[in-house]
């Protein structure tokens, strides 16, 4: 029959093993969550304090300072803000570039003076050049007429040519 002094020490040297091997496992976890962490926060800022010290809460509250991060930290990357920035901009330039009809909506090109949809007056021919114009300009901006009833410019005469005399 086994003595139980050798039981002892055969059952201390095997806590002594699963010990240090859940110390080995932890101290492995640890530094992978630190390690996440930082790079996760790299990812969402540009501030290194704020790098450093998502981080260090990590690393001194282990899974509670994990949530506290989960918690703190910016909700998107600074790829996913870039990607939505420019996403939005683009969504700027198209409605920008695509010009609409205020009564149907439809699209319409630049110099229409009516739409071809609904017969909406959209822009009002110049007085003296003719060019479309914005319905509340004043002034044509290509030849500098005002505009309206009383602005009425004659067009300059051109010279009369002269026969010329025969001999």
């Amino acid at each position: 029959m086994p003595d139980i002094s050798e039981l002892m020490t055969n059952l201390i040297t095997v806590v002594q093993i699963l010990v240090a091997v859940l110390s080995g496992f932890f101290v492995a976890f640890t530094i992978a969550i630190v390690v996440w962490t930082f790079r996760d926060m790299r990812s969402r800022s540009r501030d290194i304090l704020a790098q450093i010290l998502a981080a260090l809460v990590v690393l001194i509250f282990n899974i509670p300072g994990l949530l506290i991060y989960y918690l703190m930290r910016p909700k998107e990357t600074l790829a996913e803000g870039y990607e939505r920035a420019l996403s939005e901009e683009a969504l700027l330039q198209d409605i920008e570039e695509k010009q609409a009809c205020p009564g149907c909506k439809q699209a319409i090109q630049s110099d229409y003076m009516v739409c071809p949809n609904c017969h909406t007056k959209l822009r009002k021919p110049c007085v003296n050049c003719g060019k479309p114009l914005h319905l509340k300009w004043g002034i044509c901006p290509y030849c500098g007429t005002t505009q309206g009833a009383a602005s009425v410019v004659a067009p300059v005469p051109e010279e009369e040519t002269v026969p010329e005399k025969t001999l």
